[in-house]
């Protein structure tokens, strides 16, 4: 499977529930995908060969209580402690936090006690922060799952938190410190499948809005006569036109083995704004029946405002891309990029 191809799965799969496309995500986008590109090879051997084969589930492991876009600004830690390191912290809103096996875990280390013990303080904040792979099934280790959520109910949506829960230091991804660059990568993997399973919340919409303006008649003909339904009709299938596009691109780079921040936040924007107004739309088109769970498409429209907000919220996604536009932001070469698809490879 190529990154095209993740993409196509990843729509399929939101096409028919939102929760099925989070587990792809996180499981292969924040933490499979991060490991392949950052980790050493011994790491992929230990974690991503039993990821890739469904032994071990995994999933991405960021965000806070109070720190959500300002990933530097979080506050759980790590200190180095011999031949390990000692984790301690809460995190919020984690996919899979009662489910997973191993997490994609991006903490603040001790900005003063490297190995040597010399290692200078952080200039700035985001140069404080290290990722490690966690075996969630560790001592110190406690998880549930948060209730009432507005959208995505069939998925699990948690919490985790770190009790001085001691962690190999060979479980660390990269370097001490290279941990917001690790982020920003695993954000783009996410962000990537984001875009492309919002994209078949469109197509979703858009299916069942044909369906039902076919049959339901008003003034003696099917609604799918009336001017205005068609106008809404066109513009979802105009946006999934887009949106697959946007997602394609994006994958296309990938498979070259280009950066694709941008693209990749212009696909998530589009497509995840684009699937909220498709999907209010089709309760529209449905009257009272999209307003009650008869039909589908209130849960499509429950489940993708989500997708508006995590994974960098449309605001975070404005900003990317206004700084690629003045010239403000550039792609520098990363310690570790992510690899071109190669069939040989992937496939040996």
């Amino acid at each position: 499977m190529d990154y095209i191809a993740w993409g196509l799965a990843c729509e399929e799969l939101e096409a028919v529930d939102t929760s099925l496309r989070v587990v792809m995500s996180v499981h292969t986008g924040l933490c499979g995908m991060t490991v392949f590109q950052w980790g050493t090879e011994e790491q992929k051997q230990k974690f991503l060969v039993p990821l890739a084969k469904g032994e071990k589930i995994g999933c991405g492991v960021f965000t806070e209580p109070g720190m959500g876009s300002d990933v530097a600004a979080m506050r759980t830690s790590a200190k180095r402690d011999g031949d390990s390191y000692i984790l301690n912290g809460e995190k919020m809103w984690i996919s899979l936090a009662s489910k997973a096996d191993l997490a994609l875990v991006t903490v603040k280390t001790n900005p003063s006690t490297g190995q040597s013990g010399e290692r200078p303080a952080a200039r700035k904040p985001s140069e404080g922060l290290s990722t490690f792979i966690v075996d969630l099934h560790s001592p110190g280790v406690t998880s549930g799952d948060i209730h009432g959520k507005l959208g995505v109910r069939a998925g699990s949506t948690g919490w985790i938190n770190f009790q001085d829960v001691r962690v190999p230091a060979e479980n660390r991804i990269g370097a001490e410190g290279e941990g917001f660059k690790i982020t920003m990568s695993a954000f783009d993997h996410g962000r990537y499948t984001v875009a492309s399973g919002a994209t078949g919340i469109i197509r979703a919409a858009l299916e069942a809005s044909v369906k039902y303006s076919k049959t339901r008649t008003t003034f003696g003909q099917p609604i799918a006569e009336h001017q205005l339904i068609k106008e809404k009709i066109a513009k979802m299938a105009q946006d999934y036109e887009i949106a697959h596009l946007l997602y394609l691109q994006a994958g296309w780079m990938q498979n070259m083995g280009k950066r694709n921040t941008l693209q990749t936040s212009y696909a998530k924007k589009f497509a995840t704004e684009a699937s909220f107004s498709a999907a209010n739309e089709a309760i529209q088109i449905h009257g009272a029946y999209g307003f009650s769970d008869e039909y589908d498409v209130e849960r499509y429209l429950r489940n993708s405002k989500g997708a508006v907000i995590y994974e960098g919220s449309s605001e975070i996604q404005a900003l990317i891309q206004s700084g690629y536009a003045l010239g403000e932001r550039t792609d520098k070469p990363l310690r570790c990029e992510l690899p071109a698809y190669d069939e040989a490879y992937w496939q040996g």
